[in-house]
């Protein structure tokens, strides 16, 4: 059968990192074509200041090399411009006379530079700063004239200008605004860029209207409309983009300032996408490549008839690249009447640091002269983190770490935000690959591949891992003694050799005692469980039956722990318990933090006879299980409805009961924000907002306290359910026994966890596997196994 034609124009950075999202998700579905106008490689744009200003070269900043397209049997068309797109026989026509047809076709035509449209500007020694002709028409004219103007104060501006700079010119910036970066950054912090940019020797010349381009043969000078002038060389134009759609509206698409897309990047047009620069999504239209990246991947997944979550806009954030100035900006940076703000500016150190906030939380800030934080700050931003129970001052003390920033990150912060590359993914890369420079850690986990913002970040990461200090390595260790396999490797050989029994494992994989240990039986114990659900374990921590469950104590006696979902009782079966306890003259009676009456210091002789007298459903949470979920029905700091939380307890412990887990996991549900039950705290913890429910994960009340990770936020009641099963099956299902929650996210990272839980079709698949194991258990713990206690043991 043949394959569908899926024709992409555009071999920039969105549309090409889109076909890597496609040919990872489905490699064999479609026979692709790439149109680009263009006569390079693809190639990274963004980096094409770094070329400028000799810290890279155009070699390093080519993305995917002609071998690239070879191996992915893409057929690649490069300097040929696609002039029509025919929506009704679906073909194409390009300025070479080739007639293409298309099954699928995705728009990635990207941004043109924007032209001042005033006299002069097609003449001799004007240039835009946008391709790698316009960066070598830039470096042969440094080599024979000496002035240039940049006109332009944005990023790209500043950067066109160091560059120019660094190649000997004498360099004057023009900006028509009050001061530098005013789409980024307050006056103050962009009064210090200045006053940083002119020690390095930039000129500026502000609030400048552009009147004339004047030469003879090539420009000489450049007149304003307030009557001044200015000699210049050269002039590079970089005052900004507009979105290329010229194709598209000719083509009967339908365009606004850019391409119009839905969620889904899906055109008006049956079988035309479109991504990047040339998008305009929910009004906005995006520039920075992160965005980018996020709509490729919603892109991919549609056009390979995956479920997923669809593209909901990202929070824009920006890094001045040039040597010797840190400034990062995110989110809102100016306050008005809803935002308010907190300011550190060390003035003798060049340091200026603010954070805007939205009644408790963070949606913005600016950083001057300390950028360490830049990964942290834009985590919290992007979470929409609620900080109203911190001190903000703690904020600041984290952005003021001693020593290497990279040191003193979590294995899941993110090192690369637009690759989605973590800490511990470049540890692992390092270890496994025995990487020694930046550039072999960007071709093998893309980390500073993009914008290459945090590539002094992984420097100082790489740096850190090959010092004296390093301490932190992902070292796989063997399961125990009795074997020199990892458990990983345990695991894999239990599957490939269809393993099925403690024992066999044992004998099979040569352990070296041959009865193991108190650390690899329970292992091997829960990862048979996991492998194949109705293995019956032979180990103490057994029911007795569903409704006929104690824990038996040190001293020989037994705890009975009547059910109560949700710590919800009635009457009824309070009359119950206490006539049961009165008869069987048990007078040690408690009611614990989880909410549950115990009945302790029952014989074992009565046990039969209770259980039967009691006859309610018995609950059990003892061991590696999820436990009972912590309300705030007692909670009277204030007078929220607390009916929603309580029926979402009591629908979690109903779907959770019995379930077993690598580490016990605790669970608790908040009304609201005074978070009466901890939430927080617990393994996954959920807080009541008036905009839906926020599902916290990762938490630990222990000795060493560990706020959760904010996992998902406005999330409705049955959403909030499947999400949670969802983490707890994918928790099962990929974490080593005995691995916290915590430590299983620091691992694998929250980043990946939620690409897992909110792809809807892996959703359903772990949510699918999870009930057909609860609904074993439940029948399993059904059964009569009257000769097995559980030990109160750790």
């Amino acid at each position: 059968m043949d394959k569908q034609k899926l024709v992409l124009i555009g071999n920039g950075m969105a549309g090409v990192r889109c076909m890597e999202e496609i040919l990872r998700e489905a490699p064999d579905l479609y026979e692709i074509t790439i149109f680009g106008a263009e006569p390079h490689l693809n190639y990274n744009r963004i980096q094409l200041s770094a070329v400028l200003q000799g810290s890279t070269t155009f070699d390093d900043i080519t993305i995917n090399d002609r071998n690239w397209y070879n191996e992915q049997n893409i057929e690649l068309f490069t300097g040929e411009t696609v002039l029509k797109i025919d929506t009704e026989k679906q073909e194409l026509l390009t300025d070479k006379g080739r007639r293409h047809p298309y099954n699928r076709l995705i728009i990635a035509t990207g941004s043109m530079p924007f032209l001042l449209p005033v006299p002069g500007k097609d003449i001799e020694g004007v240039s835009t700063f946008r391709t790698i002709e316009d960066c070598q028409k830039m470096m042969e004219t440094a080599k024979h004239y000496h002035k240039a103007m940049v006109i332009g104060g944005g990023v790209l501006g500043l950067e066109a200008a160091k560059g120019l700079l660094n190649l000997g010119m004498e360099v004057t910036v023009v900006h028509n605004g009050p001061h530098l970066m005013e789409r980024q950054l307050d006056e103050t912090a962009a009064k210090l860029l200045q006053t940083e940019l002119e020690k390095q020797g930039l000129r500026f010349l502000f609030e400048k209207e552009t009147k004339e381009i004047c030469g003879s043969n090539r420009v000489e000078r450049v007149s304003f409309k307030d009557g001044t002038e200015a000699a210049a060389d050269l002039v590079v134009m970089a005052a900004g983009v507009r979105p290329n759609i010229q194709l598209a509206k000719e083509s009967g698409i339908a365009t606004n300032r850019a391409i119009l897309v839905n969620d889904y990047m899906e055109t008006n047009i049956p079988n035309i996408y479109a991504v990047g620069e040339c998008v305009e999504h929910r009004g906005m239209v995006y520039g920075l490549v992160k965005p980018l990246y996020d709509q490729g991947k919603v892109l991919a997944k549609r056009i390979c008839g995956l479920r997923g979550k669809g593209y909901e806009g990202t929070v824009l954030s920006t890094q001045l690249k040039i040597s010797g100035v840190d400034v990062f900006s995110v989110g809102q940076f100016s306050c008005d009447d809803r935002l308010q703000s907190i300011v550190i500016f060390d003035e003798l150190d060049g340091v200026y640091k603010k954070m805007v906030f939205e009644k408790s939380r963070m949606v913005g800030a600016v950083l001057f002269g300390d950028t360490s934080d830049r990964t942290r700050l834009l985590d919290m931003i992007m979470k929409r983190q609620d900080v109203s129970d911190l001190e903000k001052v703690t904020l600041f003390q984290a952005l003021n770490r001693d020593g290497n920033s990279a040191a003193s990150m979590a294995h899941s912060e993110m090192i690369c935000n637009c690759n989605g590359v973590a800490k511990g993914t470049i540890i692992e890369a390092v270890q496994k690959n025995g990487l020694t420079t930046v550039d072999q850690v960007k071709k093998c986990t893309k980390a500073s591949g993009a914008c290459g913002g945090c590539k002094p970040l992984v420097a100082d990461l790489l740096n850190y891992i090959h010092s004296d200090e390093f301490d932190e390595g992902i070292e796989q260790k063997s399961m125990c003694s009795c074997t020199t396999l990892t458990e990983d490797e345990v695991v894999h050989e239990m599957q490939w050799q269809g393993l099925t029994t403690v024992q066999e494992v044992m004998e099979v994989l040569g352990w070296e005692n041959k009865e193991g240990c108190s650390a690899c039986r329970p292992a091997l114990a829960y990862y048979l469980g996991m492998i194949y659900p109705e293995y019956e374990r032979k180990q103490e921590n057994l029911y007795i039956s569903e409704q006929r469950m104690a824990i038996i104590q040190k001293d020989g006696t037994y705890t009975v722990i009547p059910q109560m979902y949700g710590g919800k009782t009635s009457a009824e079966q309070l009359r119950m318990i206490a006539t049961v306890a009165e008869k069987f003259g048990i007078t040690n009676i408690a009611v614990t933090s989880e909410q549950r009456i115990h009945l302790m210091g029952v014989k074992k002789k009565d046990l039969s006879a209770l259980l039967a007298d009691l006859d309610m459903q018995v609950s059990s949470t003892y061991g590696n299980m999820v436990q009972n979920v912590k309300t705030s029905i007692g909670e009277h700091i204030c007078h929220c409805d607390k009916h929603s939380s309580m029926e979402l307890a009591v629908s979690l412990e109903k779907r959770l009961e019995f379930l077993i887990t690598p580490y016990r996991v605790t669970l608790g549900v908040s009304a609201c924000l005074h978070n009466g039950a901890g939430s927080t705290t617990k393994d996954i913890g959920v807080i009541g907002t008036g905009l839906g429910w926020e599902i916290y994960v990762g938490g630990s009340s222990g000795r060493n306290v560990r706020a959760g990770k904010l996992l998902s936020l406005g999330t409705k009641n049955q959403d909030v359910i499947d999400i949670i099963c969802a983490f707890i099956q994918y928790y099962r299902e990929t974490a080593n026994f005995l691995e916290r929650t915590w430590q299983w996210i620091e691992r694998v990272g929250l980043v990946h966890v939620r690409e897992v839980i909110f792809d809807f079709e892996l959703r359903q698949q772990l949510l699918f596997r999870l009930e057909k194991d609860t609904m074993f258990r439940k029948r399993f713990s059904g059964k009569q196994m009257s000769g097995i206690e559980i030990n109160n043991q750790q």
